[in-house]
């Protein structure tokens, strides 16, 4: 499915949007994996480490388990696998300590770009379509959860595309986490 061109993608951006299937497992490890050496080549290890996503088998396991849980998106670009994400009706386990939001929501999983693509805007086109999506759900509550710590930059992304910070978190291995949300 190409959502529409009043989003920000279509043909005058060259992005559409897919529903995403079991068999683009490999192409959405393929992006964690871009983002790890991205990250790695930055010298900003504390998010994701310093190894391929796709030889961790807990990742491997997450994709596939939130793939079935919810809804993954496909961004596309010229017909070629750019972005990811995907929603499910709450976030995981591991947020288990904070407050539920006491509403309906939708939670975003696994935002993540080929970095090929870094600046084109496919990260944006999914946040635009997951909330959408939501919207559509009759839902109005739309959160995620991120890294937060060495330069803040992605928390500072999802601000852009109008997410607002609500709860932190410290992770195991004190890893600094960020909730974020948005009203849709």
């Amino acid at each position: 499915m190409a959502i529409r061109s009043d989003m920000g993608t279509g043909p005058d951006t060259g992005i559409s949007i897919r529903d995403g299937r079991p068999d683009d497992i490999p192409a959405i490890l393929g992006m964690l994996d871009s983002c790890v050496e991205w990250l790695v080549a930055q010298g900003r290890t504390g998010q994701w480490g310093t190894k391929p996503l796709s030889e961790h088998q807990k990742t491997v396991e997450s994709v596939a388990r939130y793939m079935d849980e919810g809804d993954t998106y496909i961004a596309e670009v010229g017909g070629v696998p750019a972005a990811t994400l995907t929603l499910t009706d709450a976030p995981g386990a591991y947020l288990a300590h904070l407050p539920p939001p006491g509403e309906p929501e939708r939670y975003i999983h696994w935002l993540a770009s080929d970095r090929r693509f870094k600046g084109q805007g496919v990260g944006s086109a999914l946040l635009a379509h997951a909330a959408e999506e939501t919207r559509r759900a009759g839902v109005s509550l739309l959160r995620v959860d991120c890294y937060a710590g060495d330069d803040g930059k992605l928390v500072g992304y999802y601000e852009s595309n109008g997410f607002i910070r609500t709860e932190t978190y410290v992770a195991t291995n004190q890893w600094p986490g960020q909730v974020l949300a948005r009203r849709v």
